[in-house]
């Protein structure tokens, strides 16, 4: 595949339903990224609802697994260098995680430094690091009274939820909530906030 004349091209790593990815494809569709145009969608899980949804909008979609019998930091590295060299195939000048799980490690993260957004269901730095993902996340703010929450749309560096905060919405937490009640109303701002992000990074694109 050949970079899009004058286009910026964008590649989704995804683990799961992929409603983040639909966001961002619904503001494709609708013209509302600019020049950004989604190029690939890669996901570390096969069978997930997100390659599906890539397919439907007529998206290359394919499955890059971690290899299991790899000890966990080289099985790491070894996922991050095959999606680095998707995205050098296909002329990425950005790469969205939406909801992905696997950890980037290695030359990927110098090669496209300040170029890798992350999508976080926290106000980061809070309730980030290794571990606090999904539901966990949700959890510990119900469990330490926090009184608001929300998600941050980040870069991506060497350590875990620990870059640059590009921008974060917010949401009361409300007497009685469940994780998943919670989960719910940051979900839906999750969509507004990574599209935001992207359009900023497109406007911004030199």
């Amino acid at each position: 595949m050949s970079a899009r004349t004058g286009g910026i091209n964008i590649l989704v790593l995804v683990s799961g339903n992929g409603s983040n990815l639909q966001a961002l494809l619904d503001a494709e569709s609708a013209g509302l990224l600019g020049k950004g145009s989604i190029v690939g969608v890669i996901s570390d899980r096969p069978g997930v609802y997100a390659l599906e949804r890539a397919r439907k909008a007529g998206k290359p979609a394919l499955v890059e697994e971690p290899r299991r019998d790899l000890p966990k930091e080289e099985r790491r590295l070894e996922l991050s260098n095959r999606i680095l060299g998707r995205a050098r195939e296909w002329q990425v000048h950005y790469i969205v995680l939406a909801g992905f799980l696997s950890i980037l490690r290695g030359p990927i993260l110098q090669e496209y430094r300040g170029r890798i957004i992350n999508l976080h269901p926290s106000l980061l730095p809070k309730y980030g690091g290794p571990g606090m993902y999904g539901q966990r996340v949700h959890e510990a703010v119900l469990a330490a009274g926090e009184t608001e929450s929300g998600c941050t749309v980040h870069f991506v560096d060497e350590g875990t939820d620990t870059g640059p905060i590009i921008l974060q919405r917010r949401v009361p937490v409300l007497a009685g909530d469940t994780p998943e009640r919670l989960a719910e109303r940051i979900h839906q701002e999750e969509h507004i906030a990574l599209v935001e992000a992207v359009q900023r990074l497109v406007k911004e694109h030199p």
